[in-house]
């Protein structure tokens, strides 16, 4: 392979369930020069995407802002930062990434207690609402659309349902994020966390989160360090 072709890849046609293709805006912007971290015009551009983020989450939350990371370590952030030792946590599962979230909930400590449904099929609510009444769960985590299978799931009952048990309600939409309405101050997300390769249409690299203030709140008054 010669130097030439390895700069530049024959062009694809990108349509799996990511990375998607690029806008060719988007590749512009990235042939412009650095900027360190702390350089005033780099916190004003990322101000402005934290404002757009809130746009795109449909949200409020002041701690709205991009990871660079992808999407494992939203996930990570997002349960690490909430869970305690002893905390009892129910995980959501009809996929591949259910059960990654199940993973990180037992390093954490935690609790866990699964809800399952057949891969490609969706949560039932009642199912989460019998979960709820047998334990006193913390926090209720869920995939919106299962990337390994593309199943949507009925976040707004379920949401209705772990907000009236008090827990927190942490969501996947690593898929679903610029596909699908997410409206995170409307379904009362707790946490919530994506990435630019899908439907955002970006390069792999970057994690959207956000946090209610309920969550904030949850994290400044943990007892013990994160486990990360």
């Amino acid at each position: 392979m010669s130097i030439n072709t390895e700069l530049k890849p024959t062009p694809r046609i990108l349509m799996g369930p990511g990375p998607s293709d690029v806008h060719p805006r988007v590749l512009r912007a990235m042939a412009t020069p650095l900027l360190g971290h702390l350089d005033p015009e780099y916190l004003g551009i990322m101000d402005e995407v934290m404002s757009m983020l809130r746009q795109v989450f449909r949200t409020e939350n002041e701690l709205t802002f991009a990871l660079p990371a992808p999407a494992s370590a939203g996930m990570e952030a997002g349960l690490v930062n909430l869970i305690e030792p002893g905390d009892e946590v129910i995980i959501c599962v009809n996929g591949f990434f259910g059960n990654r979230m199940s993973d990180i909930v037992e390093r954490c400590g935690g609790n866990l207690v699964r809800v399952d449904a057949p891969w490609g099929s969706p949560i039932d609510p009642e199912q989460v609402r019998t979960a709820l009444e047998t334990c006193k769960a913390k926090l209720v985590a869920i995939v919106h659309a299962e990337t390994s299978t593309g199943v949507l799931q009925p976040l707004d009952e379920i949401s209705q349902i772990v907000h009236e048990a008090g827990a927190l309600f942490l969501v996947d939409a690593v898929t679903s994020l610029g596909g699908v309405d997410v409206r995170v101050d409307d379904r009362g997300i707790d946490a919530i966390y994506s990435c630019s390769q899908k439907c955002l249409s970006a390069p792999p690299g970057l994690s959207p989160v956000s946090f209610s203030l309920k969550a904030v709140a949850v994290i400044e008054g943990r007892k013990s360090k994160v486990n990360s």
